[in-house]
């Protein structure tokens, strides 16, 4: 019944049949100082997770990787980098025109840099900005369990600044964290209460990495990702919904089941930030066999 609802309204707003590629770039890896208890990039167990920080890249170097993405299939380019907030400076500087070298290219481009003012959403935003990711990652009545230096208030004032910029905004979540399934409603409940919703949800399942406090964490069962789609879904009809990470250990069918839940949308490439992704190919391949097209 619920994926009876969920087809019924995807065909409704997305009768095209497309699923959108966005390929993603870790432009700054490690030595975070946030403590989100899922995340090997977190300066609090690096000593654990054996990540190694790398500075920003430059910016030469991740055109190119633009580049290769767009030519492989990619319609948006998103860049993340490990940071806490923004700060005005040189690497900002850089962040930008990173954004103009995509936006020229054609593509969509979004970034994820953490908390941000509004000047600076600005700045993002005539340099060609598409979209930003900042995911609240969980319900309010939750989020203090799995971080603690920012609040889910910090979180949505980001979001607040993004849409004044006029910034189309990215934002979903994580399951499998030892959240309650009203959690995950509550959380659903806070994005499609945004005005406007999100243009993109990236639904995510927890990638449990070693050394991290989540590290020993069961994999959630696929049918309830299955159900968090279907959910998003029916809330947010308009929106991209991105199945993300935890993609990698699906197989075709429950990928598939995923698409008929609404997702259409997938991370593309070989990697997610710092953890693996699916074959490219194989993605590509999939989509086809499903009787579905790549987004152009």
């Amino acid at each position: 019944e619920l994926l009876y609802r969920a087809q019924t309204v995807h065909r409704q707003f997305h009768e095209d049949g497309s699923v959108q590629l966005a390929s993603l770039l870790s432009i700054k890896t490690g030595s975070c100082p946030e403590d989100c208890k899922y995340c090997p990039q977190s300066a609090h167990y690096s000593k654990e997770t054996g990540l190694e920080k790398e500075s920003l890249l430059a910016i030469d170097d991740v055109l190119d990787k633009a580049k290769t993405a767009k030519d492989a299939g990619a319609t948006r380019f998103c860049m993340g980098a490990a940071w806490r907030n923004v700060r005005d400076g040189k690497e900002f500087d850089q962040v930008v025109e990173m954004v103009k070298g995509v936006s020229d290219m054609g593509m969509e481009a979004c970034v994820t840099l953490g908390m941000l003012s509004a000047e600076q959403a600005q700045r993002l935003k005539d340099a060609g900005l598409n979209s930003y990711n900042h995911n609240i990652d969980t319900s309010p009545e939750f989020y203090d369990k799995i971080i603690t230096p920012r609040t889910f208030e910090d979180r949505l004032e980001s979001i607040s600044r993004v849409q004044q910029a006029g910034i189309s905004l990215c934002s979903g979540g994580i399951i499998g964290m030892g959240e309650t399934i009203r959690d995950r409603a509550r959380m659903l409940e806070v994005l499609a209460t945004l005005t406007p919703h999100p243009g993109s949800v990236p639904i995510n399942a927890l990638v449990p990495v070693a050394g991290t406090p989540m590290g020993e964490r069961k994999r959630i069962d696929p049918i309830e990702l299955v159900r968090m789609i279907a959910t998003a879904r029916i809330l947010m009809p308009k929106a991209r919904v991105r199945l993300s990470a935890g993609r990698q250990n699906l197989n075709d069918e429950a990928q598939l089941l995923c698409f008929m839940a609404g997702a259409n949308s997938i991370f593309y490439g070989e990697k997610l930030l710092t953890t693996g992704n699916n074959d490219a190919e194989g993605d590509v391949s999939l989509i086809e066999r499903a009787g579905l097209k790549t987004a152009t």
